[in-house]
């Protein structure tokens, strides 16, 4: 993974993405499916997670959740995938909306992607908070068994030593603990990649997220059940 230029831009663009991702920079926009879907048979894959989830910045079928299920029908694997990404939420806020968010769906999805922790992050909140707020998801998510995997996120380095070494290990140690998937650093080959974010050189674009899709999407169809769809 090539975190590091994603460490540099974060320290460049910090007081950016905090204000960019912050509840009144953009209303939440989380997706919720329409009834009709209560009767698809197909794997449910929720990504639970911040603005990189929710689509900051992109018409609706541009954000990660379309682009994942295209990726997915791609492969052969007729999947829906629901955005309940919303823009400024720390781990805290996606604690609470969590129940709400499941409670909402047609039935109990076959995996919930969590990409949470950039916010705690760049606002500086205790990494044992961040660790607690997290580790109740999972247990949340495990105690309704349904299957959980999370996405990686790195303290910048001007947090300092100190932080980074309480911040950094959250996401493996998590992932050891309650056997959750742990997924590659969502922002692999975009971060530090103006071709593939939007003017505030933070935020994916169009580009950028088909590029994480299609990164992500052979690992979320193999921790989906099958079988595959055939294709056409």
């Amino acid at each position: 993974m090539r975190s590091i230029s994603w460490l540099y831009v974060v320290v460049a663009g910090l007081c950016q993405l905090v204000l960019a991702c912050s509840p009144a920079a953009e209303a939440p926009r989380t997706q919720g499916p329409p009834a009709a879907e209560a009767a698809f048979e197909g794997p449910l894959v929720v990504v639970f997670g911040d603005s990189l989830f929710a689509g900051y910045g992109l018409e609706p079928s541009q954000g990660f959740a379309p682009a994942l299920e295209r990726r997915l029908a791609a492969q052969g694997l007729a999947a829906r995938v629901v955005n309940a990404g919303v823009s400024g939420d720390t781990t805290a806020a996606g604690l609470a909306r969590l129940g709400f968010t499941l409670d909402g769906l047609p039935r109990k999805p076959d995996l919930v992607i969590v990409g949470l922790g950039a916010n705690d992050m760049l606002r500086g909140l205790s990494p044992a908070q961040t660790r607690a707020n997290l580790q109740a998801i999972l247990d949340e998510l495990k105690r309704r068994e349904i299957p959980a995997a999370l996405t990686t996120m790195m303290a910048a380095p001007n947090l300092g030593e100190d932080y980074a070494r309480a911040f950094n290990p959250i996401y493996a140690d998590l992932a050891r603990s309650t056997g959750a998937r742990l997924y590659p650093f969502f922002l692999d080959g975009v971060a530090g990649q103006p071709e593939r974010l939007l003017p505030d050189g933070m935020h994916p674009n169009a580009s950028g997220i088909e590029h994480i899709a299609g990164r992500l999407g052979p690992l979320v169809a193999a921790d989906l059940p099958g079988p595959v769809a055939p294709k056409g």
